[in-house]
């Protein structure tokens, strides 16, 4: 009974603090796949598989399951450029000075992450020292990581309480390395009247413990 109690009072506690952040809005940073996942709503993936290893005229228009957005580039060259494997797409740029740019994501879009990396002049995996991710909400407030040494299984995700504008990615013009994207997560959040529910759920949950705890003694 008091491992349920802990349970409850656990998930009370971040009911509360999702109905507080909704308030605010502001920008969550995540390093693990699965709790990203665990943190978002209907989530979709844009693979990249259907791109050709060759380059592309951007921008370009895309979709993430049910969200749609675009990725283009920042700096010197408008080309993107389809690297990976035959079996395995990625998104990269043509200029490794450019950065990877998404945005234009449909009004739900309160998550965006994704696997970030290098890769060589052909197009291959190639190690690079970090990644330079910036994630900004439709309030202009930023947040930058940098992901050091990162590798093709390297997971990075931003969650925003309120509406996601865009998120870039560069290699800060590192010598033989452009950056590189692969299987990009766009997700919703539960609305605020999710968390009110939530609550209320969690609420009677606890009243109903509490009498059964009572009937026993």
């Amino acid at each position: 009974m008091q491992t349920s109690f802990s349970r409850l009072k656990i998930m009370s506690a971040a009911a509360l603090l999702l109905a507080a952040s909704a308030a605010h809005a502001d920008i969550t940073l995540f390093t693990s796949q699965s709790a990203y996942l665990a943190a978002v709503g209907n989530t979709g993936v844009d693979t990249f598989n259907d791109l050709p290893i060759d380059a592309l005229d951007g921008p370009l228009n895309r979709s993430a399951g049910s969200y749609a957005y675009t990725v283009g580039t920042v700096g010197s060259s408008p080309v993107l450029y389809g690297a990976g494997t035959n079996s395995d797409k990625w998104l990269s740029t043509n200029n490794r000075n450019d950065s990877v740019v998404f945005s234009n994501f449909s009004n739900a879009v309160r998550g965006v992450g994704g696997f970030f990396f290098g890769s060589n002049f052909s197009g291959g995996y190639a190690s690079a020292q970090s990644i330079t991710l910036t994630a900004r909400n439709a309030l202009g407030e930023l947040l930058t990581y940098e992901l050091a040494l990162p590798t093709q299984t390297s997971f990075v995700g931003f969650l925003s309480t309120g509406a996601f504008s865009d998120l870039s990615v560069s290699t800060a013009g590192q010598v033989g390395i452009w950056p590189t994207i692969n299987n990009l997560s766009v997700s919703a959040v539960p609305e605020p009247a999710t968390y009110g529910m939530l609550l209320g759920g969690l609420g009677l949950l606890g009243f109903m413990a509490r009498r059964r705890r009572i009937s026993q003694q």
